[in-house]
């Protein structure tokens, strides 16, 4: 029998995240963010997915934009997340919002999510940073164009192809192959690592997060996120296209093992 894979607990870290960090601003700019990443597409009554929707914000964002939202994700810590952040957004407090727990590897779990939005796919489907983590990236990719509607528009971001991936691979290996407590001593060990290396490709100030995140989070995420996966653009594009879309927009990553971020429709 083959070993379980030992997967990184989002869900914890989302949690900590939300209770601990998430201020007023970096709700307000997570908010500046979701407008830019979705602009010139209407989300008013469209259906909405997120995959793997991690904190919620995504799915939040979208509902305050006028979108029929449906949640999907592997974590059960997420729904609960979900729950205390949408108590930051007054108008969606007594809202009640479709959510999927179970992998998008799952074809039952596809269904399930179909099932949510009247056995229809849906206009929109949205996974930032997450298909790279589910342990089989092609078929998490394939599994959720499936859930696109014809002429839908499909959002990724997905992890780039860099030399250092493969060493950055053993190490998230590593990491959830050790105890709790080794693993908080590599928190604070990469913590000024990843800063530098930031500071020094960017020329920026690693503190100053986009989409409402917080560095320190941040940190344990990239230093934990396995399983882990990556690709380039143009690797990207040709999976895309095989599977019937087109690239409206390609977003390269501001730092060589960040996400690169797309906007495919269906043809």
């Amino acid at each position: 029998m083959a070993e379980e894979i030992k997967q990184f607990d989002f869900g914890e870290n989302w949690k900590n995240f939300s209770q601990n960090a998430l201020t007023d601003e970096r709700l307000e700019q997570s908010k500046q963010d979701f407008r830019k990443l979705t602009e010139g597409i209407d989300l008013v009554g469209k259906n909405f997915l997120d995959i793997g929707f991690g904190q919620g914000l995504g799915l939040l964002n979208a509902a305050t934009l006028g979108a029929k939202i449906t949640g999907n994700d592997i974590n059960p810590k997420c729904a609960e997340v979900l729950k205390f952040n949408q108590q930051r957004f007054p108008n969606l407090k007594n809202e009640n919002f479709s959510v999927v727990v179970g992998s998008i590897l799952l074809p039952e779990n596809v269904e399930k999510i179909r099932q949510k939005n009247q056995n229809q796919n849906f206009d929109i489907v949205h996974s930032w940073g997450v298909l790279h983590h589910t342990g089989n990236m092609r078929n998490a990719i394939e599994n959720a164009t499936s859930l696109v509607a014809e002429k839908g528009i499909f959002i990724l971001a997905i992890y780039n192809r860099h030399w250092s991936s493969l060493p950055w691979l053993l190490i998230k290996w590593f990491y959830c192959h050790v105890p709790s407590f080794v693993q908080k001593g590599l928190d604070y060990v990469f913590y000024p690592i990843i800063y530098t290396a930031k500071f020094l490709v960017t020329g920026k100030n690693p503190l100053k997060k986009e989409r409402g995140m917080n560095f320190f989070h941040d940190v344990i995420d990239w230093v934990g996120g396995y399983p882990y996966e990556y690709a380039s653009i143009d690797e990207m594009q040709k999976m895309m296209a095989s599977l019937g879309f087109e690239m409206l927009k390609a977003v390269p990553a501001e730092v060589p093992t960040g996400c690169n971020e797309f906007i495919f429709r269906k043809k």
